[in-house]
């Protein structure tokens, strides 16, 4: 079984969607000031340049305006960057949004527009660049998904399912990209102050700065393996608790957080297989 590729600064340049705020921002800053010439795709070009503005040597940030959800665009872009500054050989996929949904209402558009930009804007950053680094045999991508995909939450119905399609795909990828000499990864953060995540009303439990967040992220394309998870203390007791029964897990998290006993009716049931 041959090591994963991990990308090296002199190996070529990084790529980073949904960078102009939040967790991809963090990002694209510490891996610049860890050496590398990164490239920052996000729809907002002002806050692209202020970005370009804050990193000086030894890393460079490059601008590449783009909206994920127009696969033209973003496939032009890694063109772009690719011709002028080198191959793209670490992509972070981070571009998402995330809106509290109802249990009882379904706004339509909400969902729409989360999985057109969490899952198909993840698919056109794919597309974009995956085939280009398969053909060189080298190449790293690491997909931001949620600790909210492990299992059904409070207000996250639209969120958390787009997050969940994440985990699967990057896994389902992973067996012909691996081998192809890609490696791809998930990251699975908890709770990290973000312009999303300042719209809940509720305790953020083990809540990070994007700073922090930023540092392990950038840690684990070194040395995680398929996961780069944090704080682990919440991932793996939500792990744990996806491990129960059905009736079980609703029950716990309804009364934890709050949102009631969502199992209620559900009946007997056997243990949950994954």
């Amino acid at each position: 079984m041959s090591i994963p590729y991990r990308a090296r600064p002199q190996d070529g340049i990084a790529w980073v969607t949904g960078a102009s705020s939040g967790i991809g921002r963090a990002v694209a800053l510490e891996l610049a000031r860890r050496g590398w010439i990164v490239a920052v795709t996000a729809r907002r070009e002002p806050e692209l340049a202020a970005l370009v503005n804050e990193i000086r040597a030894p890393g460079r940030i490059v601008p590449l305006a783009a909206d994920v959800t127009d696969a033209e665009a973003v496939a032009a872009a890694v063109a772009k960057v690719e011709a002028e500054y080198g191959p793209v050989v670490l992509s972070f996929l981070n571009a998402g949004i995330y809106v509290p949904v109802s249990g009882t209402t379904i706004d339509v558009g909400v969902y729409r527009r989360t999985f057109d930009v969490n899952v198909m804007g993840t698919v056109n950053a794919l597309a974009a660049v995956l085939p280009r680094m398969a053909a060189r045999g080298r190449g790293q991508i690491a997909v931001n998904a949620s600790v909210a995909g492990y299992g059904g939450l409070p207000r996250a119905a639209a969120y958390g399912a787009s997050k969940a399609a994440l985990i699967n795909m990057a896994q389902a990828l992973s067996f012909d990209a691996n081998p192809a000499g890609v490696t791809i990864q998930i990251v699975n953060p908890g709770f990290v102050e973000t312009p999303a995540t300042a719209v809940n009303d509720f305790k953020m439990p083990f809540l990070l700065t994007t700073d922090e967040a930023a540092r392990r992220v950038v840690e684990g394309f070194a040395r995680a393996g398929f996961e780069i998870t944090f704080p682990k203390r919440f991932s793996y007791l939500l792990k744990a608790l996806n491990l129960l029964p059905y009736g079980a897990y609703l029950a716990l998290v309804g009364r934890s957080t709050g949102a009631g006993d969502a199992s209620a009716g559900s009946g007997s049931e056997p243990p949950r297989s994954g």
